[in-house]
């Protein structure tokens, strides 16, 4: 159960949570600076990968490139279609040298590109040029996250697949450094009030442009040391809060979020069940109080091989 599901202590490891978030970013930030917008910010996040995190194809002038962070072999992969490949080492560097070696790398991919170097949803953002402060990295606790991430990723494909109105891929932030998955109701929201830390009102406003139900994985931060499950609601319908949740899970009234522990989903006999619980419930309860059309918009879940079933 430990490989599984990995204990993921956020004090023993965060140092080496911040570095790599910073280290996420810029990465990230290469995709942001190359890929047409895409709505509610889908162009900007990393993928789950068989080792570890992956920008996917990313257009690059006349060809494509992808950057994965590879959690096995701990080394950043930059590949080009043109058959180049550079790669930069995971191990304890600042922030400052691992931007320098990623702008090296994409110059020797004959990759122009240039980023808005400044950190995003971070407290006292230190330009990554700039950054000699972060500096960490453990190599089995960034497996152990990526580990976690693995498995928070399976149940949640699952839980997509049975959703057929709009909902997102299953992405990985790195602005706010979290594993989510979003349903949509089809319907508008109201305009978002923004100011959220380190984030553009703009882009905000226009990632919550409609009604969703959002649920998701976080590592945890100084303000809250615990990795946890989230789901929230935007707009947040009525009653929302109020709504019976399974056991282990609570309204977290700071956060304005559901909230189930990490350690209370790996310690649990079938974790799988207890976090596909919370995400249904959690669902269930903004798609009722938000007056959803569930019947429209739900199917039944995916199974390979086997085609959605029509009704009708």
């Amino acid at each position: 159960m430990d490989e599984a599901w990995p204990r993921l202590d956020y004090a023993s490891w965060r140092d080496t949570a911040a570095t790599l978030q910073l280290w996420t970013q810029i990465v990230g930030k290469v995709r942001l600076a190359l890929t047409p917008w895409l709505n509610h910010s889908w162009q900007v996040p990393l993928y789950l990968s068989a080792r570890g995190l992956t920008t996917s194809a990313i257009p690059a002038g006349d060809q494509a490139i992808d950057i994965e962070f590879d959690f096995l072999d701990h080394r950043l992969v930059c590949r080009s279609s043109g058959g180049g490949v550079e790669m930069v080492a995971l191990r304890p560097k600042t922030v400052a040298q691992f931007h320098d070696e990623v702008m090296s790398a994409m110059a020797l991919l004959g990759v122009k590109v240039t980023i808005h170097a400044v950190p995003n949803e971070v407290a006292d953002p230190i330009p990554f040029a700039q950054d000699r402060l972060h500096a960490s990295y453990d190599a089995d606790a960034a497996r152990r996250f990526w580990r976690a991430l693995v498995q928070a990723g399976r149940v949640f494909r699952l839980f997509r697949s049975g959703f057929i109105g709009k909902a997102s891929p299953v992405h990985f932030f790195w602005g706010s450094f979290d594993l989510a998955a979003t349903r949509f109701s089809g319907r508008t929201a109201p305009l978002h009030p923004g100011g959220v830390p380190g984030l553009p009102d703009r882009i905000t406003r226009e990632a919550y442009s409609h009604e969703v139900s959002s649920a998701g994985f976080w590592p945890g931060n100084d303000a809250y040391p615990h990795a946890a499950f989230y789901s929230y609601a935007y707009p947040e319908p009525s009653g929302f809060r109020g709504q019976p949740m399974p056991a282990g899970a609570a309204f977290d009234e700071t956060f304005g979020e559901f909230i189930l522990l990490y350690e209370t989903v790996r310690s649990a006999p079938d974790p799988e069940a207890m976090l596909m619980d919370f995400l249904q419930a959690s669902y269930e309860a903004a798609a009722d109080c938000g007056n959803w059309d569930r019947a429209a918009l739900e199917c039944p879940f995916g199974r390979p091989g086997v085609p959605r079933p029509l009704h009708g």
